[in-house]
């Protein structure tokens, strides 16, 4: 080995390990970022369990006892004097088993429909060329800065109006009015303009060249929209479903204003029979956890699909 050849062996090996020493010193500093990320999102988590922690805690407790530990951090604790009592209080005061089958009807119909809906206009929005798309596509987002409130009395009266089918003893008659009706809580939240765009948006990103090959293989548009846009959209769907489930579940107001009768009402509604007289906090909390659990459950369910169709907005939109 000649002295150049020497030399130059002897200069690669100290950068060899220069660039160990670099490679072994960077992954220590991501290790440490993880960690320190993992860490920050767990205590950032627990920030927004506190609230759901102690309403399940509380709704284990008397009413004294959930006063008497407010103040102090047994109140994120089950000790004491923990019973279920609560729970079957609740039975006795309001018709839950009734409640929580009238939303669950009214959010599965709105949610199912919606999906349907609001996914077949985003198709046409997005795939189809027809002259004002655009400008339809533009007032249906303009909607979106129009408070519900100030479109609830109009509502209301229109509701009132529409005609429907009664059935009163055993024969079907025509009717004005759709108020105590299970069709008012449902029909008028089918289509949202969120929705709507959302799906735009989502179809939007997919390749036209799938419509242009199906097409030439003879394939109309609504096949087109079955079997390769809802296929390849779960995300989207995952997204509308969850978003439209909430505001559903969740709905106060509008019940509140066109259901009268107590059979017909959902589980929101239901919390003004506690706040009657003396309000009774530990059956509150009873009531909120069993109305809480459904969405628990499916935004778990959900949740994968939900941040997948995130993300994916927020890189090909």
């Amino acid at each position: 080995m000649t002295a150049t050849e020497t030399l130059t062996t002897g200069s690669a090996t100290p950068r060899r390990s220069e660039r160990r020493v670099v490679e072994a010193s960077a992954k220590s500093h991501r290790r440490r970022g993880k960690v320190l990320l993992y860490i920050a999102m767990s205590l950032f988590g627990l920030v927004f369990l506190f609230p759901l922690v102690f309403m399940f805690v509380s709704s284990l407790k008397p009413d004294a006892q959930i006063l008497q530990d407010i103040d102090s951090p047994m109140a994120f604790l089950p000790v004491g004097d923990i019973s279920l009592d609560n729970y079957f209080g609740v039975f006795d005061r309001v018709p839950v088993a009734q409640f929580l089958f009238n939303s669950v009807l009214v959010t599965v119909l709105t949610v199912g429909l919606g999906l349907v809906v609001n996914s077949m206009a985003g198709f046409a929005l997005s795939r189809l060329q027809w002259r004002g798309r655009f400008v339809v596509l533009a007032v249906v987002i303009a909607t979106l800065i129009v408070p519900f409130e100030t479109i609830a009395v109009p509502m209301v009266y229109w509701v009132a109006q529409l005609p429907t089918l009664v059935i009163e003893g055993g024969m079907v008659k025509y009717d004005f009015g759709w108020l105590n009706t299970y069709e008012v809580q449902i029909v008028p939240f089918i289509a949202n303009a969120f929705s709507i765009f959302l799906f735009t948006q989502y179809f939007s990103t997919i390749p036209k060249s799938l419509d242009e090959a199906a097409r030439i293989d003879g394939a109309s548009w609504f096949t087109i929209y079955r079997r390769i846009l809802v296929p390849l959209s779960g995300p989207a769907f995952a997204t509308v479903a969850i978003l439209t489930f909430l505001p559903a579940w969740n709905q106060y107001l509008w019940p509140l204003m066109v259901v009268q009768k107590e059979e017909l009402r959902p589980v929101m509604v239901g919390m003004q029979y506690f706040f009657q007289l003396n309000t009774a906090w530990g059956e509150v909390m009873a009531y909120t956890s069993l109305i809480t659990l459904p969405v628990l459950i499916v935004f778990l369910i959900f949740q994968r699909a939900f941040v997948s169709s995130i993300a994916a907005s927020g890189v090909k939109g």
